[in-house]
């Protein structure tokens, strides 16, 4: 069954994500905006939004849920040496804007994107009230990859990546996920699977499971110490895993 969410400012109210739909997996509501107490409201929940231009917000909370323990994170001996490289750098929230405008760039694999100017807005608003983050790696004065999401408790939810460079979104992923777990957080909630995840460690979990672990993560406060910027030395990540 698929709910429609009420217009009305300030209404955060979802229903259960145990109702979401079979297929297309985990279609759950539709409607409702991008106002940063919903938006947060619905990851709390374990649903996240995803559309296209032209549709309306769309509500989602599949079941299997795909995620990652920092802990559990793959590093290959290739990648490995990709971090050796010299010149590479890894910031913490100093370009959010220029991550999620790269991470909204047409890529050769499909047309258009789902990041809207308006969903760009709507979690930039969440990074000005540092809830959302972004995972830098820079080469000299030039942005190589990056990633963005958003912690809540001891949760953090990825939305998005890009790589301008061979295994850029790679590397940054190894560093947030040591910073996740340096930390004390649970588990990167990526979402739905794909084969580059699954290579880094990534795992399906029932949805059921997903959720009851999201709670035990909620209940914990946040750590402020995993964003503070470090700007370390690329070949720094390598030795220390």
């Amino acid at each position: 069954m698929i709910f429609q969410l009420s217009d009305a400012p300030g209404d955060t109210g979802f229903p259960n994500p145990a109702h979401a739909e079979d297929e297309p997996n985990g279609l759950l509501a539709v409607g409702g905006d991008l106002h940063p107490q919903r938006l947060l409201s619905a990851y709390a929940h374990g649903i996240f939004p995803w559309y296209s231009e032209g549709q309306p917000i769309l509500w989602w909370s599949p079941d299997p849920r795909t995620v990652l323990y920092p802990d559990r994170v793959h590093v290959s001996r290739s990648l490995r040496r990709q971090m050796r490289r010299g010149g590479l750098r890894l910031r913490i929230d100093t370009a959010f804007e220029q991550v999620i405008a790269a991470c909204a760039a047409p890529r050769r694999d499909q047309d258009g994107t789902w990041l809207l100017p308006e969903m760009q807005q709507a979690y930039t608003d969440l990074h000005h009230r540092g809830v959302a983050h972004s995972i830098e790696l820079w080469q000299g004065d030039q942005l190589a990859g990056g990633l963005y999401g958003i912690a809540l408790g001891r949760a953090f939810f990825g939305e998005s990546m890009f790589s301008r460079g061979p295994s850029a979104s790679r590397i940054v992923m190894v560093y947030l996920c040591e910073q996740l777990q340096a930390h004390g957080y649970h588990f990167l909630d990526c979402q739905v699977h794909n084969p580059h995840l699954e290579r880094m460690g990534a795992r399906e979990i029932p949805r059921a499971r997903f959720l009851d672990e999201l709670g035990r993560a909620l209940r914990q406060a946040g750590a402020p110490g995993a964003w503070r910027n470090r700007d370390i030395d690329c070949s720094e990540l390598a030795h220390a895993r």
